[in-house]
């Protein structure tokens, strides 16, 4: 049995990409062969030109990951951490630029911390600074806000997307659809180490969530009708069904497709 099989896509210079799936279906399997954590059987893959076994050196250089596990060397303050990774990639006198992802990161007060001190979202923080040290032109987010509190995914995300608009192009899994739906041009959609779907995340929403609709109608005597209509002409004759069998209308809510309903069509399961 193979984690993937046959999946074949090409990420745009400065895209902001979603990489989405159920659990087992070959994210996190993809990611690793894109950051030379793991080799393929067969095929090959790139980051911006440099192939990622022939040319690891350089296909690392240009990519920063933020994996899903919290691993952290316990002996050394944030501060420390961060400018050891710079080392690893050649780095030194970047305390500006180290100070700055800090900041953005709400690691300031923590910036002569221990590591093993800190809590599981601050560990994450870490994490995530810890790919930007060497600004990296291709970011890859592997569930990057999983366990962590409200406050750090609106900063995170309020960073990252900076750091998109000045060119980085971002690759994100996330079990947050929400956040894939906001934030992601594009989508390929994992099912069983295969794309199941490819395409614009609003040809997505069009064309797998279809056109139905759903309509919540609020009578005036309390009471609720939910309608699944195809279309407004639909709505109109529903409106008018409901009228007939006196029911005087207060409001209407209409709720639009989104992720989720994709994923149930796909996969018959939530992400």
């Amino acid at each position: 049995m193979h984690a993937l099989a046959g999946v074949s896509l090409e990420v745009e210079q400065g895209e902001f990409f979603g990489l989405l799936g159920p659990n087992g279906a070959g994210k996190t399997t993809l990611i690793s062969i894109i950051a030379g954590l793991a080799r393929p059987t067969r095929g090959t893959v790139s980051v911006l030109g440099a192939d990622v076994t022939a040319d690891y050196r350089q296909a690392r250089r240009m990519l920063g990951v933020v994996p899903q596990e919290l691993v952290f060397d316990p002996f050394f303050t944030v501060r420390e951490t961060l400018r050891i990774q710079s080392g690893y990639f050649g780095i030194r006198g970047n305390d500006a630029w180290i100070d700055e992802v800090m900041h953005h990161l709400d690691l300031d007060g923590k910036a002569d911390a221990n590591m093993r001190s800190l809590s599981g979202g601050m560990k994450r923080r870490v994490l995530v600074a810890q790919a930007l040290v060497h600004k990296p032109p291709v970011i890859v987010l592997d569930e990057p806000t999983a366990g962590v509190d409200v406050e750090l995914r609106q900063g995170l995300w309020q960073f990252v997307s900076r750091l998109n608009r000045d060119g980085h192009t971002i690759v994100l899994t996330t079990h947050y659809l929400e956040e894939a739906e906001l934030y992601c041009n594009r989508i390929a959609l994992l099912k069983a180490g295969r794309i199941a779907a490819l395409d614009s995340t609003r040809n997505l929403l069009a064309s797998f969530s279809g056109s139905r609709t759903t309509a919540r109608v609020m009578a005036r005597d309390g009471s609720q009708h939910v309608l699944q209509i195809e279309g407004y002409e639909q709505l109109e004759r529903e409106l008018a069904r409901l009228r007939l069998q006196g029911v005087e209308i207060a409001d209407i809510e209409l709720e639009r497709p989104d992720l989720e309903d994709v994923f149930l069509r796909l996969t018959g399961r939530t992400p």
